[in-house]
């Protein structure tokens, strides 16, 4: 059976969780069917007609962009505009369109940790939205005999993931009391007397919007009438996963001469500066794509310099006002890293499922700023 525009798009889902998108943002299927079948995929850092082309003259089923082609919602769809046209483009093609916008700005390992270390930036945290409790920790009561049972129930699931490791658990013995009710149909005991019974905790880390998959899982391999568990929110300090990221310089260095740092490493023609470009900097903070929307989480933390694209007059003054620096790379030099390595992931993830698809990115796209 070929790979199918769903199969796909679980895989980029690995890569980027859509659970991390904005609430304002329109990741996900943009145009196309999921049972499209796959087997040339396109990879770009926008839908543009000239991208849209290039898909289709490659012959590509599927087309995966960062940002959407259609942001906001449609009351109609006029072939002859511009969002309608790129939509009937792909249709007559059969070309399905998706998107990974916010969500892959925010996962671990996507576009502001790789922007991160290319500029030499280490021990990362997210600039925005540290700390927030997404992760839990599932506790769930067994019978010893049954300890392996629910514990690869347990790894079937998503559970037990930190950092690069998977099936992460701990687990201690104790014992468990409980006296079943009448209308009880006790797997272990007897009705309307106190049972003791040699019990193993099983404790593991969990997304908090996975924990329902969790439950539903493990219940049915659980011996027990009524699965005992408990769910605790965890606050997260080594979160990096969120909008921007903040971390360390290897070397105190001035403003002026981080900057052409960076730009030599990014192979910029011209980076915008702004604040006294002696201030010396050992921490700096990302954020790919514009980054006035975070402006004020950086002026909160203990960085001097922020990297981002599309600042504004008025944020460069707000940045001199407070002794610190910017250092302004543009849009499109800030998130077309993630082209080449999105695409070199999927074709990594792609041959190990054995889709035999093939996975390209887009090499025609350009900066649409030309400075003279």
């Amino acid at each position: 059976m070929p790979a199918t525009v769903c199969d796909i798009i679980k895989l980029i889902e690995k890569v980027a969780p859509p659970h991390l998108a904005e609430k304002w943002d329109n990741s996900g299927l943009q145009a196309g069917k999921l049972d499209w079948p796959v087997k040339r995929v396109l990879v770009a850092l926008d839908p543009t007609p000239d991208v849209i082309e290039a898909a289709c003259n490659s012959k590509a089923d599927l087309l995966v962009t960062h940002h959407p082609m259609i942001f906001n919602p449609l009351k109609s769809i006029d072939f002859g505009s511009s969002i309608g046209s790129l939509v009937y483009k792909a249709a007559i093609n059969s070309l399905a369109v998706y998107s990974a916008h916010t969500n892959l700005d925010s996962v671990s390992d996507g576009i502001n940790d790789i922007l991160a270390f290319k500029m030499g930036i280490k021990n990362l945290k997210a600039l925005s939205n540290a700390g927030e409790a997404g992760k839990c920790k599932f506790v769930v009561y067994a019978p010893a005999d049954y300890e392996q049972q629910v514990m690869k129930a347990l790894f079937e699931t998503k559970a037990g993931v930190i950092g690069s490791y998977t099936c992460c658990s701990f687990r201690n013995t104790g014992k468990g009391t409980f006296k079943p009710g009448y209308s009880s149909k006790p797997f272990i005991g007897t009705i309307d007397q106190i049972s003791q019974v040699d019990e193993v905790r099983i404790e593991i880390i969990a997304d908090k919007h996975n924990i329902p998959e969790i439950v539903s899982h493990v219940s049915r391999y659980h011996p027990y009438e009524k699965m005992a568990y408990d769910v605790y929110p965890l606050y997260d300090y080594d979160n990096i996963q969120g909008l921007g990221r903040i971390g360390e310089l290897e070397e105190k260095q001035k403003l002026y001469i981080f900057a052409e740092k960076i730009k030599e490493k990014l192979a910029l023609k011209s980076v915008r500066v702004a604040g006294n470009p002696e201030i010396i900097v050992d921490h700096a903070a990302v954020c790919s794509g514009s980054g006035s929307g975070l402006l004020k989480d950086f002026l909160r933390s203990d960085a001097q310099v922020y990297i981002t694209g599309d600042l504004r007059y008025h944020d460069a003054r707000s940045v001199e006002s407070e002794g610190r620096g910017f250092i302004d790379i543009g849009h499109f030099a800030s998130e077309h890293l993630i082209v080449e390595e999105l695409a070199q992931k999927l074709n990594i993830m792609t041959d190990k499922a054995g889709y035999g698809v093939i996975v390209e990115a887009c090499r025609i796209e350009r900066d649409p700023f030309v400075i003279l």
